[in-house]
């Protein structure tokens, strides 16, 4: 459904992003932040299915300020690269490219941002630093940064069993949360449990936070209660 653009952020860094059209008038837009493994497929994959849900949806490639085309699986090797990418960009300079993705979908309406890991910690930062409606974190650490206070509502989602995220830190987390009803811990569920390409993909956990997540998203980016399908 999607394809990639050459977009340019505000100092000049131009970069690609995966984006995707909704089948009919869009109901909104999102910001699909990656994980440390670049615009692979599972991203592209997750942009194309809010696509599908009446959003116009973009996944910036934020390595592209490192070296273009960083699409990494899930391997410990993998894993050791993407580490080592993301040590090379600092938060500031990968938000400046979710501001030029978010500016190109705006005219789509309200945008709202949903980040994976790194890019939850990223969705984080941006809901309090970029006009958005609203965002959801799915298992990003963010307790270094709870000083630094969204401006819009944010969803949370958390696996239980998470062994880089630990419960204390996730019940930081949810105490300073303007609305704490809205941070989900899942039974069973450990890092990275929404991606299906992953060993700890949680079918069951993913699917109850894509529930949740699309109709916070409805609410937000439509007025509207529920998400269709």
């Amino acid at each position: 459904m999607g394809d990639y653009t050459t977009i340019m952020a505000r100092d000049g860094h131009e970069f690609q992003a995966w984006l995707a059209a909704p089948p009919g008038r869009p109901r909104g837009a999102l910001v699909i932040l990656q994980e440390i493994f670049g615009v692979n497929s599972h991203i592209r994959a997750v942009v194309d299915g809010l696509a599908a849900q009446g959003y116009t949806v973009i996944a910036p490639s934020l390595f592209d300020r490192i070296r273009r085309g960083i699409q990494l699986g899930y391997s410990a090797a993998d894993m050791q690269e993407g580490a080592g990418y993301r040590s090379q960009l600092t938060p500031e300079t990968a938000l400046k490219d979710v501001a030029a993705a978010a500016a190109v979908v705006r005219n789509s309406g309200r945008v709202g941002c949903v980040g994976y890991c790194w890019g939850g910690t990223l969705a984080y930062l941006a809901a309090g630093e970029l006009p958005l409606a609203c965002a959801v974190v799915y298992y990003g650490k963010v307790v270094a940064y709870l000083d630094r206070k969204p401006r819009c509502p944010v969803m949370y989602h958390y696996g239980a069993d998470d062994k880089s995220i630990p419960p204390a830190e996730v019940e930081q987390t949810r105490a300073a949360a303007a609305a704490p009803e809205l941070l989900y811990s899942y039974a069973g569920a450990g890092h990275g449990f929404n991606c299906e390409q992953r060993d700890s993909y949680n079918p069951q956990a993913a699917a109850l936070a894509r529930t949740r997540t699309l109709e916070f998203l409805a609410r937000y980016l439509t007025g509207t209660a529920a998400a269709d399908g």
